[in-house]
């Protein structure tokens, strides 16, 4: 994918002093101010020009001021491969950043800004968070295991969650503080996340839907929904003060005669209003498509879309969250990726006997769903974009027109990364 918030760079290092430090410069091409930017470097860059003592980690500083950031382990080794950094540019600016080492246990800590959590219901009362875990199959009787029923995934500014079960929809909570809050849900702490708390709420009703960002596939014609799969499996790879990244991974997916394998990535970031999703697709039929969409159920207004920086952008805004107020949500895919535009029927397909979780009065048949669809390879991740807005937050968020500069504002800042000289 050549569209990325994360900043894969190859970075000219110059030597800072005897002392084994190191500089590098990233600019800003832009003329406006740009806050919270992820930049990564990989860790044999970084070896390459400054010596890691053993017991050691690197340190990151512009001037006398350290930069937040994380060393995160993305292959499973045990051992840190990469480092992410957190940074804020004035308009045209550039920064000097200067590597340094630290012992591991005096390195510094950061201000935590995204969030994972899977949590296990324990016999004994409570739930445990786990680092991996494999959701109960749909063969049994349905059985809710997971705290708030989810998966979560959080930033300062909004929460989602997946449900990690058969039905595999996305669904959201609107946040009104930027404070951490998935570790408490379902907790004595916050017992109810369905009434209007000072943090925020559950504001979106899914259904049948995709909700808030789920995935399907599009075969001739027909949806098929990624859920109800032989396994489904929870891997969290790294959470931190500037990034979160797990993965959710399918095998057995049954989709009209094809057995198909998948695994989707997502990673959030601090300060945006959106997430990051790469599905990978293994076994997928020729001329398939990957599909994500928004649920319609509570809509009112017409849908939009629109072309901006070379993304493609669906999305609604419209009084349809639980809370009766503002909701806007969106979808981007890159323009050159692009494949169909539409929407599910929304026929209650639970009703017509198609009940795939009557304890939820749940269907697998996707409706009441606007989406798009993404051409992509076999075993290629395909990368989108989900965005969600709450008008209770921010005034901006009330209406379409201010949900849709945002949606252009950041697909422009997603083609025009931090360069380096």
């Amino acid at each position: 994918m050549k569209h990325r918030i994360i900043l894969f760079i190859l970075i000219s290092f110059s030597l800072y002093s005897c002392k084994n430090i190191n500089t590098i410069q990233l600019v800003n091409p832009l003329s406006e101010d740009r806050t919270d930017e992820v930049v990564v470097i990989s860790r044999a860059e970084i070896e390459q020009q400054i010596s890691l003592e053993k017991g050691n980690v690197p340190v990151f500083k512009t001037g006398e001021n350290l930069v937040p950031y994380q060393l995160d382990d993305m292959n499973g080794d045990g051992n840190w491969d990469e480092a992410a950094l957190l940074l804020d540019f004035a308009a045209n600016e550039s920064k000097n950043i200067t590597i340094g080492q630290a012992a591991e246990d005096e390195a510094p800590k950061f201000e935590k800004r995204t969030n994972l959590r899977l949590g296990i219901h324990q016999e004994e009362g409570g739930y445990k968070e786990v680092d991996y875990y494999e959701a109960l199959p749909c063969t049994s009787d349905f059985k809710i295991i997971a705290q708030g029923e989810s998966v979560s995934w959080e930033n300062d500014k909004i929460a989602f969650r997946v449900y990690f079960d058969c039905r595999n929809v996305k669904d959201l909570f609107g946040k009104l503080k930027p404070e951490m809050i998935i570790d408490k849900i379902h907790t004595p702490a916050i017992p109810n996340y369905h009434d209007l708390n000072d943090w925020g709420m559950d504001i979106l009703h899914c259904g049948s839907s995709l909700g808030s960002g789920g995935i399907a596939l599009l075969k001739n014609d027909s949806l098929y929904r990624l859920g109800s799969t032989d396994v489904y499996e929870y891997h969290k790879i790294t959470e931190g003060p500037v990034r979160s990244v797990f993965d959710l991974v399918y095998k057995g997916w049954h989709v009209d005669g094809d057995d198909l394998e998948a695994t989707e990535r997502i990673s959030i970031y601090p300060g945006k209003y959106w997430f990051q999703s790469d599905v990978t697709v293994k076994g997928a039929p020729e001329g398939s498509q990957i599909v994500t969409g928004i649920v319609t159920s509570m809509l009112k207004r017409e849908p939009f879309s629109f072309e901006a920086h070379r993304f493609q952008c669906i999305g609604t805004q419209d009084v349809q969250s639980l809370n009766n107020d503002e909701l806007g949500m969106a979808v981007m895919v890159p323009q050159d990726e692009l494949g169909k535009i539409g929407r599910s029927s929304d026929t209650n397909f639970y009703k017509l006997g198609y009940k795939t979780v009557p304890a939820k009065s749940f269907s697998n048949i996707i409706s009441e769903t606007y989406y798009i669809s993404q051409n992509f390879k076999n075993e290629v991740p395909a990368r989108h974009y989900f965005f969600s807005v709450w008008g209770l937050e921010k005034n901006q968020w009330k209406t379409e027109e201010g949900f849709r500069a945002y949606l252009s504002d950041e697909a422009f800042l997603l083609n025009s990364p931090i360069n380096t000289k």
